[in-house]
């Protein structure tokens, strides 16, 4: 029973990771990674310019941010997100930066809140294919009608070892939070 839900959950990250829901909605999400010194990380930038790429479709009015910072940085990773966006041209006028959040469901949970406050409820949320049915799920349970449009680019989606190996941890991840509806340990584990 157990090898049957673990191996379901895994298919189910795997099949979820290949499919591009992208359509007209409120918001682009776009999940923060790490940032140094106030400029995104390789696997951020890869996240923020697909987001970007979905705005100019015109498939969403604005583009949100996501991810507070660790003890002793200057930057916020939505700050950092934020201002990468619009030294490329989005107008700051539809960049929301929301900086609060060590992981992905406290990140998503102050966006549905902001969501809630500026009236709007639909999202393409924006990262790592195998991060996305994880994203989802958090995303709708925070009450964000979610989708998810995963950046093909960058370097977690280069080899078949490396996407062996985040599938295999957004497996436990997932698991996990259904569990007990909270993240994973990220100071220790890097799972968020």
């Amino acid at each position: 029973m157990v090898a049957l839900v673990v191996g379901g959950t895994a298919f189910r990250v795997w099949q979820v990771a290949r499919v591009d829901d992208r359509q007209p909605v409120d918001a682009v999400i776009v999940l923060g990674a790490a940032q140094y010194d106030g400029e995104p990380s390789s696997i951020f930038a890869y996240r923020l310019r697909h987001a970007e790429a979905l705005y100019e479709e015109g498939l969403a009015p604005r583009i949100v941010t996501t991810g507070g910072n660790r003890a002793g940085d200057a930057h916020t990773e939505a700050e950092a997100g934020r201002r990468y966006l619009i030294e490329r041209g989005v107008p700051s006028e539809d960049v929301i930066a929301v900086a609060e959040g060590s992981d992905t469901l406290g990140s998503l949970q102050a966006v549905a809140a902001r969501a809630g406050q500026d009236g709007w409820t639909s999202a393409l949320v924006v990262s790592d294919p195998w991060h996305s049915l994880r994203a989802r799920t958090m995303a709708r349970d925070s009450g964000l009608d979610a989708w998810t449009s995963p950046t093909r680019s960058g370097p977690v989606v280069q080899t078949r070892e490396t996407q062996l190996r985040y599938i295999v941890r957004e497996t436990g991840a997932l698991l996990y939070y259904l569990l007990t509806h909270a993240s994973v340990d990220t100071e220790s584990t890097g799972l968020g």
